[in-house]
Order: structure tokens, then C-alpha cells, then sequence
């Protein structure tokens, strides 16, 4: 079977530094691929490269397409790459504090309308539909994600651990294949966090979306992860399953530490 996603030889250089190593990774159909590291491994790096806010210095990006076959996105734009099929969110909240939450998906579906400027001038019977339609996927969405309740609340007044929510909503609003996300877990208390767990496993498995994770939670990580890959001064360690990596001498040398061995 082909990977969703392959990363050939990836490197990123930032004037003299190195934040990316010959680095490879792929993702297959319906696993929890985590990546792990000390800050400064480069792993925030690689979901900008994959996701076109930076371009690669090396190296190359393959994702599946429509035809089975897998096609460069290396110096995609964002906005394109998301409408191949890859959403994110990002370490640091990033939603619309002043919109709804409805609105806040409502953008997210933005990649999959057809309906341009005059369409909403004149608000033909096919644009008036296809709102109608943006709506209530939206709603399906927050209903799926648990947050039906806040509908039309505004977003930057929802608990914290619900805004992370929301920024995974607005994610699958464009239909990702892939869903990557950047320290989901982070400034969540212990029950947000075993929400997070029930939430992510539950995406995989029942929409069938393959999840590229950055984590510092390590009990999150090991729970919910078919594979992992740990990352240290741009390069990869290590790769295999939980028990694998956490039983790793590198691995927990560099980053686990022995509270982690087995």
C-alpha cells in the first residue's frame, strides 16, 4: 500500500542553521503517526514545510491524489495544499475570537464552495443552497467534535480546552485526508486531555483520517499512537511502535528520560 504521505530527504536551512536533516517520514491510511522531540528538534518545522508555509531547502513531499498515484507539493501554496486534502492546526491558538463558533467552521468549508463574488451579489438558487449546505455540515462538525452547545457563542469566549476543540472543527470542515496537528494537549488540564485522547482515536477510526501529531504529553502519545517518530537536532532517531520507542536507550536518553522505560 502506498503512503498518504512520504517525506524524502527533507532538509530546511535557516541561514546557517539546519532545522530539517535529510529527514524522512510517511503516513498511511487510517494510523496515528505521532513525532516527538526536544523543543528546537525541528518538528514544527516539518509541519510548515509539509503544509507550504515554508518551502524545503531539500529534499521532496509526495501526498496521494485522486488517481492513487503520489504528486510533489514541494512550494504548493497553504491554501492550495489544504484543498489537496491536508489540514492543521497550530501550536498557539489561532481562531476568529470575534466570530461564532458556526462561523469559525463556516470558513474552514471555504476550500470546498464553488460560489465566487457575483454568486453572492445576486445570490442565485446555487449559492443560497450551497450556504444552506455550509451550515449544516458546520453543524455536523460541532455536533461530532461535542460542541453543538456553543454554536453561537463567540469563540474567544469558550473554555480553553473547547478553543482547541474548535481549531480541530474548523480543520475537518475541509475534508482533510490527513489531519495534522501541533501540540493539540498543550495548557490542557487532565479530564480536556482524556477528552483530547477520545477525540483524536475517534477521528482515525471512525472518519477514517490518518493523524500527523506533535505532542509533549507522552502518556497522550503512547495511548493513542500506531507509530512513532522521534526527532533530535533536525534528524530522525528513532521510528517504530510505542512500545519500540519508549524502550529506545537513544530515545530515552535524548527525550523520554527513564521515567518512561518500561
Amino acid at each position: 500500500m502506498n503512503p498518504l504521505l512520504k517525506v524524502s530527504k527533507l532538509s530546511m536551512d535557516f541561514g546557517g542553521l539546519r532545522a530539517l536533516d535529510s529527514l524522512d517520514l510517511e503516513i498511511r491510511e487510517g494510523e496515528v503517526l505521532a513525532v516527538i522531540g526536544p523543543n528546537g528538534a525541528g518538528k514544527t518545522t516539518l509541519f510548515n514545510c509539509i503544509t507550504g508555509i515554508y518551502e524545503p531547502s531539500g529534499g521532496d513531499i509526495y501526498i496521494s491524489n485522486a488517481g492513487g498515484g503520489m504528486e510533489r507539493i514541494n512550494g504548493l501554496l497553504p491554501n492550495i495544499i489544504t484543498k489537496k486534502g491536508i489540514a492543521r492546526t497550530f501550536q498557539n491558538i489561532r481562531l476568529f475570537p470575534n466570530m461564532t463558533v458556526l462561523e469559525n467552521v463556516m470558513i474552514g468549508r471555504h476550500c470546498r464552495t464553488h460560489s465566487r463574488i457575483i454568486g453572492a451579489i445576486f445570490r442565485g438558487r446555487s449559492t443560497v443552497q450551497e450556504e444552506k449546505e455550509v451550515v449544516r455540515k458546520s453543524r455536523e462538525i460541532l455536533e461530532q467534535i461535542g460542541l453543538s452547545e456553543y454554536v453561537n457563542e463567540f469563540a474567544k469566549n469558550l473554555p480553553y480546552g473547547a478553543q482547541r476543540r474548535l481549531e480541530i472543527a474548523r480543520a475537518l470542515a475541509t475534508e482533510p485526508f490527513i489531519l495534522m496537528l501541533d501540540e493539540p494537549a498543550a495548557g490542557m488540564n487532565p479530564q480536556e486531555t482524556r477528552e483530547l485522547d477520545d477525540l483524536i482515536r475517534g477521528i482515525c477510526d471512525r472518519e477514517n483520517i490518518s493523524i500527523l501529531l506533535i505532542e509533549h504529553d507522552m502518556k497522550l502519545v503512547m495511548s493513542i499512537s500506531d507509530r512513532i517518530v522521534v526527532m533530535d537536532y533536525g534528524k530522525k532517531i528513532a521510528e517504530g511502535a510505542p512500545d519500540e520507542v519508549r524502550n529506545d536507550p537513544v530515545v530515552i536518553k535524548a527525550y523520554l528520560g527513564e521515567e518512561f522505560a518500561a
